[in-house]
């Protein structure tokens, strides 16, 4: 396990490197700077600001410096909120962030599996065909146009839940419903398609053929080896997750580290950009390890020395 895990540490490390490299120059690329949308700005003081941020070394020392700052984890000043840094907006904006995107996970994941096991045990029946119903409309509906119908209905319309803020658990419920509708209905298909199979298998058939109560047939054998393509999936649900974020963060005013991001593109804020991008990707890189060596623990089959191999 120490040489699975020492190999895709370094492919991690390599990873991010050119994550940060790329990073950098694209942004660098894109026309216009982060002074461009100031109105009427003398040459000499848009020089001053360059110079103020080192924006006017040459390419090679920036990137330097930024590497430098990466490796440091300072991640500089933001050009456009003048008494923040990167990493004290990253600070303030990530625990609001994590809070949902972990909500929204978990109701994601429990969610989609008990609909894709109810529809399993019910296949072809009615509470097969209301699952998927209910899936197909996750997948289809974007999560904005989610986020704007659950504020019509339940916050306009029937008063029920606030509409936008971050105030109290009540208003975590409407940002979360929306963030993890498609994740939720994406696991309840998977998992629905994985369980019919598995109970096809023959195991099961001579669990059922032994008197086991469905129940126990069920936790016991068949959603334990039905949740391994699930597991697969959590680390591309993380990155859904956090990516989803950013625009109901911006729906919702949760002032968390995806409306931070969301703001910083409208206001060509290259350091906050760039940081949030690094940050987000240690996070994935990270969870997607996490989710590898997870995979052992659902089926012993699998075990890391041969994964390392391949």
């Amino acid at each position: 396990m120490i040489r699975y895990l020492g190999k895709r540490i370094i492919f991690m490390l390599i990873s991010l490197f050119l994550i940060v490299t790329a990073t950098f120059f694209i942004m660098k690329a894109v026309p216009g700077g982060p002074f461009t949308s100031e109105k009427n700005v003398p040459d000499e003081i848009k020089a001053a600001l360059e110079a103020k941020y080192k924006l006017n070394l040459p390419m090679h020392e920036q990137y330097f410096n930024y590497l430098k700052g990466v490796v440091t984890w300072d991640l500089g000043p933001s050009f456009t909120e003048k008494s923040s840094t990167v990493n004290e907006m990253i600070s303030r904006g990530f625990p609001v962030s994590a809070h949902l995107g972990a909500q929204a996970l978990l109701l994601a994941i429990f969610g989609g599996i008990i609909l894709g096991v109810i529809a399993a045990l019910k296949h072809n029946k009615w509470q097969d065909y209301s699952a998927m119903v209910i899936a197909v409309l996750g997948l289809s509906v974007p999560g904005f146009i989610l986020a704007s119908f659950y504020q019509y209905f339940f916050s306009i319309k029937w008063g029920l839940l606030p509409i936008a803020k971050w105030e109290g658990f009540e208003y975590t419920i409407l940002p979360s419903l929306a963030l993890a509708a498609s994740p939720m209905a994406f696991i309840a298909r998977l998992t629905r398609s994985n369980m019919i199979e598995v109970l096809g298998q023959d195991y099961i058939k001579t669990a059922r053929a032994k008197g086991l109560h469905t129940m126990t047939i069920t936790i016991k054998h068949a959603i334990r080896n039905a949740l391994l393509p699930v597991i697969t999936y959590l680390g591309p649900l993380i990155a859904n997750i956090l990516t989803g974020a950013f625009v109901i963060e911006r729906i919702f005013g949760v002032p968390g580290l995806g409306r931070e991001f969301v703001l910083s593109i409208t206001n060509r804020d290259y350091t906050v950009i760039m940081g949030t991008t690094v940050f987000y990707s240690i996070i994935l890189v990270v969870m997607i390890l996490i989710v590898d060596v997870a995979y052992t623990l659902v089926d012993p089959r699998i075990k890391l020395a041969d994964a390392g191999r391949e």
